[in-house]
């Protein structure tokens, strides 16, 4: 049997009311968040849903963040290689003209002048800094210029001239990741954009009788191709024509030596890995405390002009008079270079396509998983609102009710 003792009905009552009182705490926290989970007890299940959209939606912004950085950067990159078009058409339009043979030869150092010029506003372009203080062209060595005029007088010339436009080195492209496990070209280095013809590197040494000694490898624009020991040449020429390098391998049938050529227009980059000297023992490279600057052997033999050669090559024409060089490797040349830039333009606009697409992409599945975070974790406001008025309105009456059981006597004040 239960006992009865005097101050029973008062710990019951006070334990209802603090039962419900700490129920309607509860409820006021929940509106407050906006969530009808403070705790994992609340609702474990719904929690764990909950915690895992949470997850995914903050990746979806990661990606969100990504893919707007990539729209803003490949519009920029748009812009300054629009810009290159125009100027190098207006260089051909020059050449042109002075093909025809009906210009004298001072007119044609007149356009040798201009050509001079806008030689140099296309180097400023190739040079060019974005808003956010990156050099646009210079790969993942953001803040170094990739192209550096070199000056001096040439054949002809009345003042300083442009003689050559040093390559600086510009790191890999970078990548944006847009997706899971999903990344986007984000970057196009100075020596794609602005690259003529397809460059081919012979290489010094006769590797008829070469093997490496110890595993290694090397990197040809960027993509590692690892060497085992025991490798030959023809081994090492296989794997770089499986790689993905925009670069095909084969061996000189006279030299017996390696020849790396170009699939398309680029500058290519050959570095090894470090501890190891696969392209070094083969005289592709010598060795160079900069690694991402053109460190060819110097008894390589390397073909395969940029941009800025074949505008340098139909300006000295043009103050030479050489009409007949003009008028065919001068406008061959300007054709190679405009063909490439509109290439590489024209890859731009496929970049900037698939970033438009993955922006509507991630911004549809943005709204699903937000709903889906609701279901499991949001609160119906109305409804709590009515429970929270319901509690509020039991927790009076019961107030009340206490108040006519158990009315206070003088004895509670002398306790």
């Amino acid at each position: 049997m239960r006992r009865v003792a005097t101050n029973m009905p008062n710990d019951d009552i006070q334990y209802r009311l603090r039962r419900q009182e700490e129920n309607m705490a509860n409820m006021q926290s929940k509106i407050a968040s906006q969530t009808k989970i403070n705790e994992l007890r609340d609702d474990p299940l719904a929690a764990a849903h909950a915690v895992r959209y949470q997850s995914y939606m903050s990746r979806l912004q990661r990606y969100e963040d990504n893919v707007q950085y990539s729209q803003d950067h490949l519009r920029q990159v748009d812009v300054y290689m629009s810009s290159a078009v125009d100027v190098l058409q207006r260089i051909r339009e020059l050449s042109v003209q002075a093909a025809n043979g009906t210009y004298s030869k001072s007119d044609l150092q007149n356009m040798a002048t201009e050509t001079n010029e806008l030689l140099k506003e296309l180097v400023s372009i190739s040079n060019a800094t974005g808003p956010d203080g990156n050099r646009i062209f210079a790969g993942d060595k953001a803040f170094t210029e990739p192209f550096r005029i070199v000056e001096g007088t040439i054949q002809g010339g009345n003042e300083t001239m442009v003689v050559n436009v040093e390559y600086r080195g510009a790191g890999p492209g970078r990548k944006a990741e847009i997706g899971e496990g999903v990344y986007g070209d984000l970057d196009m280095g100075g020596g794609e954009a602005f690259w003529a013809e397809k460059m081919q590197i012979f290489g010094a040494a006769d590797g008829s009788n070469w093997r490496a000694g110890d595993s290694g490898g090397f990197f040809i624009d960027g993509r590692e191709v690892t060497v085992q020991p025991g490798d030959t040449l023809p081994a090492v020429v296989a794997k770089i024509n499986d790689s993905s390098a925009p670069v095909k391998a084969y061996i000189d049938p006279v030299t017996r030596g390696l020849v790396l050529e170009g699939t398309n227009p680029h500058l290519i980059k050959v570095e090894d890995k470090q501890g190891s000297r696969t392209m070094e023992e083969l005289g592709v490279i010598q060795a160079n405390s900069d690694p991402s600057a053109p460190n060819w052997n110097p008894g390589a033999r390397v073909s395969g002009g940029s941009v800025f050669d074949m505008v340098m090559r139909l300006r000295d024409a043009m103050f030479r008079g050489d009409q007949d060089f003009i008028g065919s490797q001068g406008i061959g040349g300007m054709d190679l270079a405009l063909g490439n830039v509109e290439t590489r333009l024209a890859n731009i606009g496929g970049r900037q396509e698939r970033a438009d697409m993955a922006w509507g992409r991630i911004n549809q599945q943005i709204p699903n998983v937000a709903s889906y975070i609701d279901r499991e974790s949001g609160l119906d406001m109305a409804t709590a609102a009515m429970d929270l008025a319901n509690m509020d309105f039991a927790h009076n009456a019961a107030l009340q009710t206490a108040a006519k059981i158990i009315p206070p006597t003088l004895l509670d004040f002398l306790k």
